[in-house]
C-alpha cells in the first residue's frame, strides 16, 4: 500500500497527542479524587459503574480520528479487476471412457456439474464459450456473455454428441483458440485476453499433436489450464478399464503456461475450476481506497456514539 498524500500523515501526530493529553488527564482525575466517609451518599451520589465503559466512547473516538486521517491521505492498493473482452473458453471432454463410473455418477455428469458451478461464479463482464471433444472437436457454444446458453449447451454435453470416438486434446485447444479469434470484428488484430480451460480424462489418441496446439496457443498468448479428471479405477460397461490419464494434460499446460490439476472426485473437481476461476480474466489496477478507512472510521464513529448514549445518555 501507497500514498497519493502521504505528508498528511503527519496528522496522526495531533491523534498521538490527544491520546496522551486523555491518559494525563486521566491520571490527575484519579490522583485528585475526592474522599467520602459516607458509603451510602457515595453510592447515591456515584453508583458503581464499570471503569472499562468511560474509556470505549474515547477509544472508538480517537480510532476513528486515526482511520480518517489515513484515508485522507489517499491511501492507493492494488485491486484484481476484471479485464476488458476477457473470454473463457471450457473444452469438455466427452468420449467414451468419460461414462466410467468411478466419480458418481458418472464422470461426465459430475463434470457437467461443477462446468455449471465454474461458469456461475465467472465475473458477469466475462464472456464464456463451450467446447466438446471426442475424436473430434466442436465448439457447442460460441464465446459471449449468454450465460444461459452456456449453461444449456454444458447440461446437453453427452457422450458421442462429436459424432467420433477417441480422445483429441490438440484438437480441442485448436478449436478453442479458433473461437477466441473470431469472437467479434476487432479480434483478429486485437484478440481480447483469453484462457482455455481443458477437462479430460486420457491421453490424446486422435487429431493433431497436443504440443502442436499448445504451441499455437503461446504463440496466441493464450494460457491452457488442464484438469486430469478420474481415478485409477475407471471402468465401463462391460468392465473394460479406463484408468485415468494426465501425462499429456500435464505437459500441455506446463508448455502453454497455464496450471494442471488432478481430480479424482467431484469435489476434487470443484476446487480446481475454484482455484482456476480465482486467475482468470483478471488484471492487477492500482487504486484510491480511501473510501475503505473513511468508511471505518465513519462506523467506529456511530459506535462511539451508539456507547456514550447508551451508557452515558450523552454523545462523545
Amino acid at each position: 500500500m501507497s500514498w497519493e498524500s502521504p505528508e498528511r500523515l503527519w496528522l496522526l501526530a495531533g491523534v498521538a497527542a490527544l491520546v496522551v493529553a486523555y491518559l494525563l488527564r486521566q491520571r490527575r482525575h484519579s490522583r485528585y479524587a475526592v474522599r467520602f466517609t459516607n458509603l451510602r451518599l457515595l453510592d447515591k451520589v456515584a453508583p458503581a459503574r464499570p471503569a472499562w465503559r468511560r474509556h470505549v466512547p474515547a477509544g472508538l473516538f480517537v480510532a476513528m480520528l486515526a482511520l480518517l486521517v489515513v484515508g485522507f491521505a489517499r491511501p492507493t492498493d492494488e485491486v484484481r479487476v476484471p479485464r476488458e473482452r476477457a473470454t473463457v473458453i471450457v473444452a469438455v471432454d466427452v468420449s467414451r471412457s468419460m461414462l466410467a463410473d468411478d466419480v458418481p455418477p458418472d464422470r461426465l455428469l459430475a463434470a457437467r456439474e461443477a462446468a455449471r458451478d465454474f461458469v456461475a461464479d465467472l465475473p458477469a463482464e466475462f464472456n464464456v464459450g463451450l467446447v466438446a471433444f471426442a475424436g473430434s472437436a466442436s465448439v457447442v457454444v460460441a464465446p459471449g456473455g449468454d450465460r444461459e446458453s452456456v449453461t444449456a449447451g454444458i447440461n446437453q454435453l453427452d457422450e458421442g454428441v462429436t459424432g467420433l470416438q477417441g480422445t483429441a486434446i490438440g484438437e480441442a485447444i485448436q478449436t478453442s483458440l479458433e473461437s477466441i479469434r473470431t469472437l467479434d470484428a476487432q479480434a483478429a488484430e486485437d484478440p481480447p485476453p483469453a484462457r482455455v480451460v481443458l477437462l479430460s480424462d486420457g491421453a490424446n489418441t486422435s487429431g493433431r499433436d497436443p504440443a502442436l496446439a499448445a504451441a499455437a496457443a503461446v504463440q496466441a498468448g493464450v494460457p491452457v489450464d488442464t484438469i486430469s479428471f478420474g481415478t485409477p479405477d475407471g471402468r465401463i460397461g462391460g468392465g473394460q478399464a479406463v484408468p485415468v490419464d494426465g501425462a499429456t494434460l500435464r505437459a500441455v499446460a506446463e508448455q502453454a503456461g497455464g496450471g494442471y490439476y488432478e481430480a479424482g472426485s467431484g469435489d476434487e473437481l470443484r476446487a480446481a475450476y475454484s482455484d482456476i476461476g480465482s486467475s482468470v480474466g483478471h488484471r492487477l489496477e492500482r487504486q484510491d481506497v480511501s473510501a475503505r478507512f473513511i468508511g471505518a472510521g465513519l462506523v467506529l464513529a456511530l459506535l462511539a456514539a451508539a456507547g456514550s448514549l447508551f451508557w452515558f445518555s450523552r454523545l462523545p
